[in-house]
């Protein structure tokens, strides 16, 4: 027998997650029986506070700052309305995304249109509600153009420009043409106002944020004295960067991390983890707002003298705490006598919870809530998905249960709203797609219904 010591990382809890989980289980349990397993809890409560700390952690450094939730982040149509309802914008990038932030209350000219060589479609919808729009290519800008020009309009533009820290990225324009997109924004002036600059980066840097956007900075003033006055805004993007666990208890994981901690010994696992100890999203903001760009002057500092204004299209950070994702245990698979650990099969599938787009894992420790009492025992599992393929693992990380996992327990994952609750869902064996429940606490007993506008 192999001997395993699974290391913890508990996951941080808000106030109102506590509250749910701890007191409310006997709900939580009819919702999994009614709605299925799995069953994504969203909270858009804990959204519409995440969106008055962000604006409020921009506002501290001067800077004018809108903020666009990335629509991509969560499929959830309650954080549109509750975006729409706290007077910020949402940054779509197809047409079912933009026509479900119309549904839900945002106007049109609060919502953003990114992603790379758009289609026609979008294109038109984007001209039609006056959205404004990222463009990746001056070939892409040549069409949008043309769709302003036939539907009697001028529209909203960014160039999305390289920075020079990724200039081997595939998205944005390279300086050359960037330069030729803005000669042919001031040629098509009629049906075509380029109102500033974008990027995009990999990683969670502030300091390469900031940089990359005092480049903008330079681009908008530049393409001002060449005649586009309007080109007053810097969109930075999103990756702004959260907290799942205590930093310390992050920093001891990496230390100690090893294949033997993960079934079947992936070696794979933690080259692409998520920073899951992470800078604080306000902290970051403060830092990417007040980093020195040009001597001792901040980037916000310069952008009031310039007369800048900034966009933000925060995803993930946005959705902290705002959702947990519930799963009900089938079978385990008892391996201790000869591989030292269990295998908890669960109803659903990693597609559910996942970190597969980036081959690696979902670290936090999920939740065990026994359906019936067991004594307290160490009870080292990893969490399987009931498909027939190998990889179809929840959790590949091998966690130190307190007590026993039996069939019918529950498994609370804690923090999945960004990214990982519907990020690769399908109808994998035919299966439904999770529901999601919304759950609003108020001033008395939860109150929740299915989501959908």
């Amino acid at each position: 027998m192999s001997e395993v010591h699974p290391f913890a990382l508990t996951a941080l809890r808000h106030p109102t997650v506590s509250t749910l989980v701890d007191g409310h289980r006997a709900l939580l349990a009819e919702l999994l029986d009614g709605l299925g397993s799995p069953l994504h809890v969203v909270l858009p409560e804990v959204f519409e506070e995440n969106i008055a700390v962000l604006r409020q952690a921009f506002a501290e450094t001067g800077a004018d700052v809108e903020i666009l939730f990335a629509k991509k982040a969560n499929k959830a149509d309650c954080f549109v309305r509750s975006a729409a309802a706290a007077g910020i914008g949402v940054d779509v990038a197809s047409a079912a995304e933009l026509v479900k932030a119309l549904a839900g209350g945002v106007p049109g000219h609060r919502i953003g249109i990114s992603g790379p060589e758009k289609d026609d479609t979008l294109h038109s919808l984007g001209v039609q509600h006056d959205c404004l729009v990222a463009v990746d290519s001056v070939s892409e800008l040549r069409r949008l153009a043309a769709t302003a020009r036939v539907a009697h309009r001028q529209v909203r533009v960014l160039l999305r420009a390289r920075t020079g820290s990724q200039p081997g990225s595939r998205f944005g324009m390279a300086a050359a043409e960037r330069d030729a997109a803005v000669d042919q924004c001031l040629e098509l002036i009629e049906h075509v106002s380029l109102r500033g600059f974008s990027f995009h980066l990999n990683g969670y840097s502030p300091e390469e944020r900031a940089a990359a956007a005092n480049e903008m900075i330079g681009y908008c003033l530049d393409a001002k004295r060449r005649g586009a006055q309007a080109a007053d805004l810097v969109n930075i993007g999103g990756g702004l960067p959260m907290r799942y666990v205590d930093p310390r208890l992050w920093d001891e994981f990496l230390q100690h991390n090893e294949p033997a901690h993960y079934h079947g010994t992936k070696t794979s696992r933690g080259l692409h983890f998520y920073p899951y100890g992470g800078l604080p999203t306000t902290q970051a903001a403060h830092m990417i707002m007040n980093h020195p760009v040009d001597g001792d002057e901040s980037l916000s500092a310069k952008a009031v003298r310039t007369g800048i204004r900034f966009i933000v299209e925060p995803g993930r950070s946005l959705l902290d705490q705002a959702g947990f994702t519930v799963f009900r245990v089938q079978q385990v698979e008892d391996r201790r006598d000869t591989d030292g650990y269990a295998i908890a099969t669960v109803a659903g599938n990693s597609l559910s919870l996942c970190e597969q787009w980036f081959n690696t894992d979902y670290l936090p420790d999920p939740i065990l809530l026994s359906a019936q009492s067991v004594a307290d025992e160490e009870f080292p599992a990893c969490v399987a998905g009931s498909t027939c393929l190998e990889n179809d693992m929840v959790t590949w990380r091998k966690i130190g249960f307190a007590r026993p996992v039996r069939p019918g327990d529950h498994l609370v994952y804690l923090n999945t709203a960004g990214y990982h609750s519907d990020f690769l869902e399908s109808r994998f064996h035919d299966t439904a797609l999770p529901l999601k429940a919304v759950l609003r606490l108020g001033h008395g007993s939860p109150r929740w219904r299915l989501d959908g506008i």
